[in-house]
């Protein structure tokens, strides 16, 4: 795959792009546990920029939210290797013993990965951060209030298909199925890898 070789071509296919990806939204979003919305995107990072944010319920609890931003610049930019960028967050609550797992940094971030590979979502220069928190509530409670997050923070530039087109949707999908995975809700069509365990 290519990138466009007239950099003010690229303009008109971007708006393309974000069209499909408005249309995509309903499909990626599910009913009460994915819900999607679009939000002002920053418009100092580059000229033409498009953001969504996100929620994962479980049980009725909101337990993972998500930021999903596509910059765009004609010309490039440092490190893009291309002219759009996707700068993606995601934070989702996890249980102590997850917290504690010195290879959730590992994990987090393959999550990431494997979520674009599935989605066959073609990009180059990957990078970001996976971070583990935990944090004691005092004062607001009876017993102080233990809660442990692990927070996914990385960018990559899609590339361009053969004919110069931009697929933006299967980015928005594999981010959305990070969400999930991250919230330990199993992604559309995939089943969970823990299951309970039989009643005796």
């Amino acid at each position: 795959m290519t990138l466009p070789r007239d950099p003010a071509s690229t303009s008109s296919v971007f708006a393309r792009a974000v069209e499909e990806l408005h249309q995509t939204i309903s499909d990626a979003e599910r009913p009460g546990i994915l819900e999607l919305h679009e939000v002002p995107a920053p418009r100092r990072l580059a000229p033409h920029a498009v953001a969504f944010s996100a929620e994962v319920n479980k049980d009725g609890d909101e337990v993972a939210t998500g930021r999903f931003v596509v910059l765009h610049d004609p010309a490039g930019q440092d490190g893009w290797r291309g002219d759009t960028r996707v700068v993606a967050f995601v934070s989702a609550d996890v249980d102590r013993e997850m917290a504690g797992d010195p290879a959730l940094a590992e994990v987090g971030w393959s999550w990431l990965t494997d979520s674009l590979v599935g989605r066959a979502a073609q990009h180059t220069a990957a990078g970001g951060t996976v971070t583990r928190t935990a944090s004691l509530t005092f004062g607001l409670v009876e017993e102080p209030e233990e809660t442990n997050e692990v927070e996914v923070r990385a960018s990559w530039s899609p590339l361009h298909e053969a004919d110069g087109s931009l697929d933006l949707s299967v980015h928005l999908q594999a981010w959305c199925d990070l969400l999930c995975m991250t919230a330990g809700v199993p992604p559309t069509g995939v089943t969970a890898l823990r299951s309970r365990a039989p009643s005796a």
